[in-house]
């Protein structure tokens, strides 16, 4: 393979941005139709969740025969072609239409992109990398607010047909890079195509085929497909429902549950009604609600800097039960705080109602930092390889489903329940944190194909990977770097056999 990108940092370089900009453009697509304030805009929203839900499910029919490159290409070729009737729309049901295509190619891009990242990029640097990109779909929701809030001086049609349509912009960008990317070589090694994934790996890395490394990578790889081949012995799409030796279902089952968490914490209550909060609750203008809804928006890509640079050091359960404690406690003080506010009747009202103000930024800038990213990161380190495309495509439905589940239910708890409704989302914070400490082994740090290795036992992953850290841990302080990739193939080796 030649890449007019070279050898190297240029092509890892290449490969992160290309993932960097998809996260782009899924961030600014989700801030298109942000804020819904009545039916019609419920529907436009809704209707480009459910078109993303069913690009999960075309990915779970196509993405493996396809390849990562492939599905990418064909979720930016749904992007542009949906961008075209949205743009050009004069009828609601013609805009509905544009934001469902759309939608189906998101859901493609978004179940594909995390994957194929994880799959090129060291072990620990993985989490940074992916976590960048979900700081950078932060990046595009917040530049999509921003960019409609200035839009709306400007009046007519030119107001929302520009901001659309620069979705075609983000797409393009994307479909000429990956022109110049490999394939992930994992998915060519699954698919019997091992010299060319050795190559792209030599390629990716700038190293000889005789290199350590690229020895080390390829026997660990095929090692993990035969044992996973061992354990699913005909094959097939369904086949991750099965009970397997190397727990397929349950991965599976936790890749749907961590991105359940993602949007069941209670975050589209804040980011689609942050506004209509700060109206009837706490007496701020339209204008003023807009302006501080959006630096609301803010604290969340400022939030997902941390983990952007830090969560391979952060570990992902650490990060996900204390995030999911500390948006438990900023939805309990929320709805303290509201059940005080009179609606903001009153002086003492009003005070109460500001108050609360606070801990929507506490609550925007935790998630940001925590149950944001952690999920994006998860889904693709925890399904085997056999069932990593369907795997993932599961997982990232369930993001999907829930959202539109949340976004369809939340204007109707508020106006029944009012404060009531920020102590649901409480409650499942508080119950989501003791479901990560005894269900969700750790995988900081661990090659992908080593992950297999804490599942395959009898005994509880959870942990299983905790021992496995620990010996990472001791290796790596007792080693040079040169040797800390071998040091951590023999702890790891060591555990399993113990």
């Amino acid at each position: 393979m030649r890449s007019w990108l070279g050898r190297g940092k240029s092509i890892q370089l290449g490969v992160t941005t290309c993932c960097l900009l998809a996260f782009v453009l899924f961030g600014y697509e989700q801030g298109m139709f942000d804020h819904p304030s009545d039916s019609q805009t419920g529907i436009i929203v809704s209707s480009y969740n459910l078109g993303c839900l069913f690009g999960c499910v075309v990915n779970f029919f196509t993405g493996e025969k396809l390849g990562r490159r492939k599905t990418i290409w064909m979720a930016m070729s749904f992007i542009i072609l949906g961008t075209s009737p949205q743009t050009s729309s004069f009828h609601v049901p013609h805009l509905i239409v544009g934001r469902i295509i759309t939608g189906i190619g998101t859901g493609l891009k978004t179940s594909t992109v995390p994957m194929y990242q994880s799959e090129l990029c060291p072990p620990t640097s993985r989490g940074r990398l992916v976590s960048a990109e979900v700081l950078f779909g932060g990046v595009g929701i917040v530049f999509a607010y921003w960019f409609n809030f200035g839009m709306s001086f400007v009046g007519g049609a030119i107001a929302w047909r520009l901001p659309i349509a620069l979705q075609a912009l983000f797409a393009i960008f994307v479909v000429v890079l990956v022109f110049a990317l490999p394939e992930s070589p994992r998915w060519l090694f699954n698919h019997n195509r091992e010299q060319d994934a050795i190559e792209v790996r030599c390629i990716v890395n700038d190293m000889e085929p005789t290199d350590e490394f690229i020895v080390t990578e390829r026997t660990a790889i095929l090692q993990a497909i035969e044992l996973e081949s061992k354990s699913q012995h005909k094959r097939g799409l369904f086949t991750i429902f099965k009970k397997d030796n190397v727990k397929t279902r349950y991965r599976v089952l936790l890749a749907w549950g961590i991105h359940c968490m993602n949007q069941v914490s209670g975050i589209n209550l804040v980011v689609y009604y942050i506004t209509s909060v700060l109206e009837q609750n706490v007496g701020m203008s339209v204008r003023l609600s807009q302006i501080v809804g959006g630096c609301v928006q803010m604290m969340l890509m400022f939030g997902t800097i941390i983990p952007s640079f830090a969560l391979d050091r952060m570990g992902r359960r650490q990060t996900m039960i204390t995030g999911c404690i500390g948006l438990g406690l900023s939805m309990l003080f929320v709805a303290a705080l509201l059940s005080q506010a009179d609606g903001g009747a009153t002086e003492r009202g009003t005070r109460f109602a500001s108050a609360s103000v606070a801990f929507f930024f506490i609550y925007m800038y935790t998630f940001g930092m925590s149950v944001h990213c952690v999920p994006w990161v998860y889904v693709p380190e925890v399904l085997p390889l056999e069932a990593r495309t369907q795997g993932s495509a599961i997982g990232i439905s369930s993001n999907w489903l829930w959202n539109f589940t949340v976004v369809m239910i939340t204007p109707i708890i508020i106006k029944r329940l009012q404060w009531k409704a920020y102590l649901i989302f409480m409650t499942t914070n508080l119950v989501f944190a003791p479901l990560v400490y005894f269900f969700y082994p750790e995988t900081s740090n661990l090659r992908l194909e080593d992950v297999d290795k804490i599942f395959t036992s009898n005994l509880d992953p959870v942990q299983i990977a905790r021992e496995m850290q620990k010996h990472y841990a001791i290796e790596s302080r007792n080693c040079d770097i040169h040797n800390t990739q071998g040091s951590k193939e023999a702890a790891t080796v060591e555990i399993v056999e113990n």
